[in-house]
This record gives C-alpha cells, sequence and structure tokens, in this order.
C-alpha cells in the first residue's frame, strides 16, 4: 500500500484540520469528504479536489480508512458502518458517548480492522518526553482551560477537555482508579462547563484534574510528582522542567529533553498510516479508551451526585 487513500467524515471545525494534515502528508490520498450538510461537503470536496458524499456507505471500495470528526453521539453508527465495510478509522475522541457504543465499535472492528481514536495529547512532543522518565508517579495537578466555544456542546467538559488528561494519568499510572470525588457545574451550557475531580489508584497516586471551557484564558499545563522528582510540563508550549532531588537532598534543575516539535495531529496521522501499513496496534485503540471513557462517564455520576447533595443543603 503505498498511497493511503483517506476520507474525513464531518468536515466541520475540526475535520477541516484533518483535512490539511491528510493533504500535507505524502503517504496519505484525500480521496473523498463526508458530511450530511450539502454545502459544507460541497465546499471542502472543491477545496481539496475530491468527491464529496453524503453518507459513510458510499466509501466503501474508494477508501482504506477513514477519520470521523463528527458529533459524538454519531461516532458509534458511523464508526460500525465503516469497520463492518471493511475501512479502517481514526476515530475523534471520545470514542463515544456511552460503553455500550464503545463496546459495538469493538465488536465491529472484531480482530481484522484498525480502529484509532483521537486522544491528541499522546503525540503532544513534552508528553512523548514526560513518558521517557516516568517511574512510579505519586501525585498529578493538572488544568485545562479554555475560553467558550460553541463547538463541541453536545458532551460536558469531562468528555470534551479533561478527558485527554484521564487518558494520560491513565496510561502512566497502568490502572483503573479505586476512588473518584467530583464536582462541576453548568455555566453557558446546559452541560457541565468546569469540573474538578479527585482520582485515587491502588497504588496511592492522587491526581487531581481541573478542565474548564469558561475561561478568560487558555491554560493546558501537568505538574507530576514521583519519588525523588517533579516535573513540570506545558502542554501547549511542548516543553517542561524537572526538578530532581539527589540523596544530598540538593536540588538540580534541567529542561525537560522534549528535542523537535511537531504538531500532534501529523504525528497522530503518520502513526495511523504506519498501523495501516504494517496492521499494528494502535498507541490508543478502542480498547484504551474505552477504559478512559468509562472513566470520564464515572466523573460525571459523581459530578451528578455532588450536585444533588447541594441541591439538598440549599433547601
Amino acid at each position: 500500500m503505498n498511497e493511503i487513500r483517506l476520507a474525513v467524515v464531518g468536515v466541520g471545525a475540526f475535520g477541516q484540520n484533518h483535512l490539511r494534515v491528510i493533504k500535507e502528508n505524502p503517504r496519505a490520498n484525500l480521496a473523498a469528504v463526508v458530511d450530511t450538510d450539502p454545502a459544507k461537503a460541497s465546499s471542502a470536496a472543491q477545496a481539496h479536489n475530491c468527491p464529496a458524499f453524503r453518507n459513510v456507505e458510499e466509501l466503501t471500495g474508494q477508501v482504506d480508512a477513514a477519520v470521523v470528526a463528527t458529533p459524538t453521539s454519531t461516532h458509534a453508527a458511523i464508526a460500525c458502518t465503516l469497520l463492518r465495510n471493511g475501512i479502517d478509522v481514526l476515530i475523534e475522541k471520545p470514542i463515544a458517548s456511552d460503553t455500550v457504543s464503545a463496546q459495538q465499535i469493538l465488536h465491529a472492528a472484531g480482530t481484522d480492522r484498525i480502529v484509532q481514536v483521537g486522544h491528541l495529547e499522546r503525540y503532544n512532543s513534552a508528553v512523548l518526553a514526560l513518558r521517557k522518565i516516568v517511574t512510579t508517579p505519586l501525585f498529578f495537578e493538572i488544568h485545562r482551560m479554555s475560553a467558550f466555544s460553541a463547538r463541541s456542546l453536545d458532551v460536558d467538559v469531562v468528555l470534551d477537555l479533561m478527558i485527554h488528561d484521564i487518558d494520560l494519568v491513565l496510561e502512566m499510572v497502568g490502572q483503573l482508579p479505586n476512588e473518584i470525588r467530583a464536582a462541576g457545574i453548568s455555566i453557558l451550557s446546559k452541560k457541565v462547563d468546569i469540573a474538578n475531580v479527585r482520582l485515587a489508584f491502588a497504588t496511592g497516586c492522587v491526581a487531581n484534574i481541573t478542565a474548564s471551557r469558561v475561561s478568560t484564558e487558555r491554560i493546558r499545563k501537568m505538574r507530576l510528582f514521583q519519588p525523588g522528582q517533579y516535573v513540570s510540563i506545558d502542554y501547549t508550549r511542548q516543553d517542561g522542567a524537572v526538578f530532581t532531588v539527589s540523596a544530598g537532598q540538593q536540588i538540580g534543575f534541567q529542561t525537560l529533553a522534549v528535542g523537535s516539535k511537531q504538531e500532534p495531529l501529523k504525528l497522530q496521522l503518520d502513526a495511523f498510516l504506519d498501523c495501516l501499513v504494517t496492521r499494528s496496534k494502535p498507541l490508543v485503540g478502542a480498547e484504551e479508551a474505552t477504559h478512559t471513557l468509562g472513566v470520564a462517564l464515572d466523573i460525571l455520576a459523581k459530578i451528578e451526585e455532588h450536585a444533588a447533595i447541594v441541591s439538598n443543603s440549599l433547601g
């Protein structure tokens, strides 16, 4: 397989980013776009000189794989149709809106099809560098704040933003939490717009994560503490700092060895193309993404419990 034929399903705001990186990748051929809005589909098709379709059934035999960048509630139906028609998929995060739908995707993929899920921070250069020095995480402090946007209002901030950090914490700790405490409120939408969660693990590790989509500034930072070491990274700048305490209680400082900084979306696409060629397991497959989704949904349930307590206390 030399030039891999790809389709982008959903050509909204983030779908446009996928169109761009596919067109820039010499290994990929943008073979089709799909959108239920004919005007959007036609505009994207003309801009990128490829056919436009109204539904994914028309892609059978036309493409090797597809990027699913549609609203979360549609992921399962679209991905399952593609997979059953022999088309591998890269699905934007979260994998689905509920774990039943996620399991449907797993079942449709079987053992033959590739399913990669777009937990994009896995390909952040600072995260890749951090992952090389993580030993035994003891405490995480993470903030992910954004200004309000009309995009992704079909899901709560937990599934929209916080899920990136949930994924990273689960991957670095290597297990699911045994305790979840969470609170959140709706401000500008009907969903939860700001949330804080405390995840506790059997190892003793604790992760404190705050996510907001109603902030006055954009913040993307993680602080990680492990035995004898404190590491801070900035997702946006793709850099970090490492503070290490020696046996003599001397504190050493060095910048995180990030190396060349590349656009995570481009690295993610390259990884997906590699999986398509080698038929290897993605860095974030359907199973990992389903675990992350499950924790995110548990967090939302805890937020509802907390909201009920607050409501009762207010009379």
